[in-house]
């Protein structure tokens, strides 16, 4: 039995949703080990065509990183935790099924960049999106990599520069929200994309996800790395551990 996500079927569509609504669904090892998990068996099991993934409550998606689990690392427990996210956005990747993003509120730094992530994202006029990482200490790579893909480089560099969240409005200016609906009809939708998804050609999904990922493998691989390279050169110092406690006495 999971802990920290629920899942559900709803014919050929599997619900994910993130469940640690005390920390707006923040990511912790646990809940990155059972997504990875539960992505994995979805997808291998033939009865379902479709995947939609959700946060607990009408707040958040997820505020990204749990700051509590990173304030604590050292250089190697910093390499080890980018593993752990090279493990979970290349589940996400590989998944030869397509995956919704039903957008509830909040969706910050990792969280921002595992909506991108999603094939198809749905929201409404409350959401907001953005990788905030650099407020608290966090040097981003993941984040500047995927965002040029989807924005291009100069919007990147200012948006990840900045930390600014960006408005429901902003992000389906940009194409990075694809359907806008009423807050109360977010998983309406996401459910009736997903029914229509789960109908097309099974093999001609998967061929085509899978050049998706081809197309864009390398430079995955350099953001990751370069992730493992400025996450220990960071966490050498006390700047992450500094921001990190002010951020959360701030929030406090």
């Amino acid at each position: 039995m999971t802990q920290f996500i629920l899942t559900d079927t709803r014919g050929q569509t599997a619900i994910i949703t993130l469940n640690r609504p005390e920390v707006l669904n923040a990511w912790h090892t646990e809940m990155r080990n059972e997504l990875r998990t539960a992505l994995k068996a979805f997808n291998q099991n033939p009865e379902i065509g479709a995947i939609i993934l959700t946060g607990t409550g009408d707040r958040a998606f997820s505020a990204g990183q749990d700051l509590n689990e990173t304030k604590t690392f050292d250089p190697d427990r910093a390499e080890a935790w980018i593993g752990e996210w090279r493990e979970l956005y290349g589940t996400i990747r590989g998944l030869t099924k397509p995956l919704i993003a039903a957008l509830n509120g909040l969706a910050a730094g990792s969280a921002f960049q595992v909506a991108l992530l999603c094939d198809i994202r749905i929201g409404h006029e409350g959401v907001t999106m953005g990788q905030p990482e650099i407020n608290s200490g966090i040097a981003s790579n993941l984040g500047p990599w995927i965002m040029r893909e989807h924005l291009g480089l100069s919007r990147m560099v200012e948006l990840t520069l900045s930390g600014r969240m960006m408005s429901a409005t902003e992000c389906a200016s940009y194409g990075l929200i694809h359907r806008m609906v009423t807050p109360g009809l977010v998983m309406v939708e996401a459910l009736k994309l997903a029914a229509e998804l789960a109908e097309k050609p099974p093999v001609a999904m998967r061929l085509t996800k899978r050049w998706f990922a081809e197309m864009t493998q390398a430079g995955f691989d350099e953001a990751m790395d370069a992730g493992v390279r400025n996450q220990r050169e960071s966490y050498g110092t006390d700047e992450p551990v500094r921001m990190m406690e002010a951020f959360l006495a701030r929030r406090k």
